[in-house]
C-alpha cells in the first residue's frame, strides 16, 4: 500500500498539466452603471416643447451579462387644426444587457450590448380641445385626462465607451413593440411615454447617455479553453487515424 502512495504522488507532478492546461483567464471588473440620457433634454431646449428625460442603472452579473433598470419622465403636447392633445407619465423599463464583446476586448471599459426591455407606462392622456365642423355649424367639446397603463417590449443594441476613468459615453438604438397602449380600441393615446406614437404597433428611436461607473467586484474570467488530447494519440493527430487502421482477417 505504501508503494502505491509513493507511485501516486510521483506521477501527480506530470499529470497536473493536463488538467490545467489550455484555460487561458483574465482579470475583469464587474460594475454598476449609473447613466442619464441626454437627447430629451437637448431637444427640449432647442425646440422648447415636450420635454423628456430618462436614466437608467445597470448591475454586472459577470463579464457577459448585466442587470439592468431605465426610468423616466415625458411631458407631451401636440396641436392639430381642430384639436389638442397632452400626456405625461412615467415610464419603466427592466430587463438585461449581454456584453457581445470577448473580456479580452472589453475589459470592462467597452461594450457592444444587446438589450432587452420590458416596459411599463403610466401616464395621463386628454384632450383639452376639440372643435368638428357640421351642417349647423362648429362643435367645441373636449375628452377629459384619464390614467392609463401602456406595455410594450423593446430590443436595444447599443456601445458604450470609457473616455476617461470610471466615465462613459454611449447610445442605443430602440426597437419597440407595443403590447397594450391601454386606451382600447377607439380612444387610442396619441403620445406613450417611453414607447412614443401610441397609434403604431412598432416605433424606433435612438438615446445617448453619460455614464458613470463603480467598480466593486473583480472576477477571473475564462477567455479560452483548450481540449486535451484523447490518450492514444498524438499532437497534431486525431483518434480517427487509428481507428482507420486495417486489421488482420478483414477485407475494408
Amino acid at each position: 500500500m505504501r508503494k502505491i502512495y509513493v507511485y501516486i504522488i510521483s506521477i501527480a507532478p506530470l499529470l497536473f498539466p493536463l488538467v490545467s492546461q489550455g484555460q487561458d483567464t483574465v482579470a475583469f471588473p464587474l460594475k454598476i452603471r449609473a447613466g442619464i440620457e441626454v437627447t430629451g433634454p437637448v431637444i427640449f431646449m432647442v425646440e422648447g416643447k415636450n420635454f423628456d428625460a430618462g436614466a437608467f442603472i445597470s448591475v454586472d452579473r459577470n463579464e457577459k451579462m448585466a442587470y439592468a433598470l431605465e426610468g423616466g419622465w415625458s411631458d407631451f403636447s401636440y396641436s392639430q387644426y381642430n384639436y389638442d392633445y397632452s400626456s405625461k407619465g412615467l415610464y419603466l423599463k427592466a430587463g438585461v444587457d449581454f456584453n457581445l464583446l470577448k473580456p479580452t476586448v472589453s475589459m470592462g471599459r467597452y461594450q457592444a450590448l444587446l438589450g432587452l426591455r420590458y416596459g411599463l407606462s403610466l401616464f395621463s392622456s386628454g384632450t383639452p380641445s376639440l372643435s368638428q365642423e357640421n351642417y349647423w355649424g362648429t362643435a367645441n367639446s373636449s375628452i377629459a385626462s384619464s390614467s392609463i397603463a401602456g406595455h410594450f417590449l423593446e430590443v436595444a443594441p447599443g456601445v458604450r465607451t470609457e473616455l476617461f476613468r470610471n466615465f462613459s459615453i454611449g447610445w442605443n438604438v430602440r426597437l419597440k413593440f407595443l403590447v397594450s397602449g391601454g386606451g382600447g380600441k377607439d380612444n387610442k393615446p396619441v403620445h406613450i411615454p417611453g414607447y412614443g406614437d401610441g397609434g403604431r404597433g412598432a416605433t424606433a428611436g435612438i438615446s445617448y447617455y453619460l455614464i458613470w461607473n463603480i467598480p466593486f467586484r473583480t472576477i477571473t474570467a475564462i477567455t479560452k479553453k483548450e481540449s486535451i488530447p484523447a490518450a492514444g494519440t498524438e499532437s497534431g493527430q486525431s483518434s480517427q487515424d487509428n481507428q482507420n487502421i486495417t486489421r488482420p482477417g478483414s477485407l475494408f
